[in-house]
């Protein structure tokens, strides 16, 4: 869902730095990286029931292949941006791509759960590190606005299309070769990201402050809280006490940390709040659903992988099109008439798939996808827009970081919700799922109509695609 789940304006890096003798080999190269994290952010929901097959672990176990990477890849994301400035975009990108390489070809031959697990946190930690770094190469190889901006806009267009081939991706290398062929795919694009970087120069360091104990704490939380949702019963219990005092430290640490990774005076704009309550519900929406309705295509309908993930290609196929039409329609009328006509799309889409069982027609299925994925990705481009006029110039990377690391969050708590309420039983659990996000984007509909015209620019917000 980077189209929709894009991150163009993940974080702003100042412009200072080389310029590279060949930018479009960079801005192929970053392409590429970017590409390659998105990809592995939705290519793996369709190859979900073979990995299951293959080795074991339940529920609970495909949701934490998916989750790992997500949630370390969400909570690192608030840091990496200075880690980036510190040692250099063109080192961050090299050290991001080769360790995620590494990473995918450990998940291509883990020989069992845990150890998939593992190796998918660490492609979730690398491509924390590859997305700001990404970002900072084009914007260095590039020193004209204009000529900066087109680049900027190619860079995001990578993600919608990794978006929406992901599912299909998934599918046509699970079916055809083996659910581990949707890792092992990564190591020659990672090879060959690596050797277009070479024509980069090295990118000048930056003083940038680090908040590692909110870091960690965050981390500690969001990891507790996620187990807690998954796992249930007394070790989840457990989970969800560490959470709640690793959470309450957090707060201490970033109110009293000179440079938090979440400066909580952002939240004090009314437009800050809803901007990140309307990305969340599109991810937990977005993503958790993805997630139900692969297991749903192949588990209760008995197709194939393949299958479907070509049921996925119309709603994903449109998101980067519906994109740009949203930001016409909020450069014309306002960033509020995309935000409200997108929510309440996305609410009634889901509305409509509470009537879809196990008899339901595949491909029917794939249409009443649609609104729920065009109403998100109608959504997604205005709020952005709203939070970075909400807040001062110096701070649009900061608050870029803090949303998309938002909406991430949401993303894997979604997979962790939807997926344990399936766990008892897969159609109720599926029609739980899909009232809670229909609530969701209810409840943010609202607040979205309530903000007045002060909080955010209704009249003619800059919106570009995200």
């Amino acid at each position: 869902m980077e189209g929709m789940t894009s991150t163009a304006g993940q974080l702003k890096p100042r412009t200072g730095g080389l310029t590279s003798s060949s930018p479009a080999l960079t801005l192929t190269a970053s392409l590429l990286g970017f590409a390659l994290i998105t990809l592995d952010a939705s290519v793996v929901n369709v190859a979900l029931p073979s990995i299951g097959h293959a080795l074991g672990g339940g529920m609970s176990g495909l949701q934490w292949v998916v989750d790992a990477y997500t949630l370390s890849f969400a909570a690192l994301m608030l840091s990496t941006g200075a880690f980036a400035d510190r040692v250099g975009a063109s080192r961050a990108y090299a050290i991001g791509i080769a360790v995620f390489t590494l990473a995918s070809a450990a998940c291509g031959l883990a020989p069992d759960l845990p150890a998939l697990i593992g190796a998918r946190v660490v492609q979730g930690v690398a491509a924390a590190v590859v997305l700001p770094a990404s970002l900072s190469l084009v914007r260095q190889a590039y020193a004209e606005p204009v000529k900066r901006a087109r680049a900027v806009a190619s860079w995001a267009a990578g993600g919608a299309v990794a978006i929406a081939l992901g599912p299909v991706a998934g599918g046509a290398l699970t079916t055809v070769w083996d659910w581990r062929g949707i890792f092992f795919i990564n190591l020659p694009l990672g090879a060959v990201a690596l050797v277009l970087l070479v024509r980069a120069p090295r990118s000048e360091r930056r003083p940038a402050p680090l908040d590692l104990p909110g870091q960690l704490t965050a981390v500690v939380a969001l990891s507790a809280v996620t187990f807690a949702v998954i796992e249930g019963g007394t070790t989840g219990v457990v989970a969800l006490l560490v959470a709640v005092v690793s959470g309450a430290v957090f707060v201490r640490i970033e109110l009293r940390h000179a440079h938090p990774v979440v400066p909580f005076g952002l939240f004090r704009s009314r437009a800050v709040s809803v901007a990140v309550a309307a990305g969340a519900a599109c991810s937990a929406a977005f993503y958790g659903l993805v997630f139900l309705f692969s297991l749903f295509f192949q588990q209760v309908q008995g197709r194939s992988a393949w299958y479907a993930g070509l049921m996925f290609l119309p709603m994903t196929g449109l998101i980067a099109v519906t994109n740009v039409l949203s930001g016409k329609l909020a450069g014309r009328f306002g960033a509020r008439v995309p935000m409200l006509i997108g929510q309440v799309l996305a609410a009634v889409g889901v509305l409509v798939l509470l009537y879809v069982d196990a008899r339901t027609p595949p491909l029917l299925v794939a249409v009443l996808l649609v609104p729920m994925a065009l109403g998100c990705a109608l959504t997604v481009p205005p709020l952005t827009a709203v939070m970075m006029d909400a807040v001062p110039a110096e701070r649009a990377g900061l608050a870029a970081g803090v949303l998309n690391s938002a909406r991430q969050v949401a993303g894997g708590l979604g997979i962790a919700v939807f997926g344990a309420l399936v766990a008892g039983g897969f159609t109720a659990g599926l029609r739980e799922s899909l009232a809670i996000s229909a609530a969701l984007f209810a409840v943010t509909a609202f607040l979205s109509f309530r903000l007045s015209g002060r909080s955010a620019n209704w009249g003619g917000t800059r919106c570009g695609r995200t």
